[in-house]
């Protein structure tokens, strides 16, 4: 399994939107928690997005997931880029 690196750009727009699906959104992260493919997740403090670090066979399953998540469902999500991720030091490696 590889590491990808999920990064969700917010705009400031769908801020009502994403508090109205924050619940459902976190308990499907915590369902891939759950099932180890979530590795860490969260939001930039300053609300501009989140980066999500998740194990995956390939680009194309993770995109097939991450389309799964409410808050693209919702269409709450502005821009998502997944790139994947070699960490070679620390507590990713």
């Amino acid at each position: 399994m590889a590491l990808f690196a999920v990064h969700y750009t917010y705009s400031p727009t769908t801020t009502d939107g994403r508090d109205t699906h924050r619940a459902t959104h976190r308990a499907w992260l915590a369902d891939l928690l759950e099932q180890k493919v979530l590795v860490s997740s969260g939001p930039y403090v300053e609300g501009s997005g989140a980066l999500i670090i998740a194990e995956g066979n390939d680009l194309e399953s993770v995109q097939q997931l991450f389309a799964q998540d409410p808050f693209a469902i919702e269409n709450l999500v502005e821009t998502s880029t997944i790139t994947e991720w070699k960490p070679v030091m620390g507590a990713f490696a």
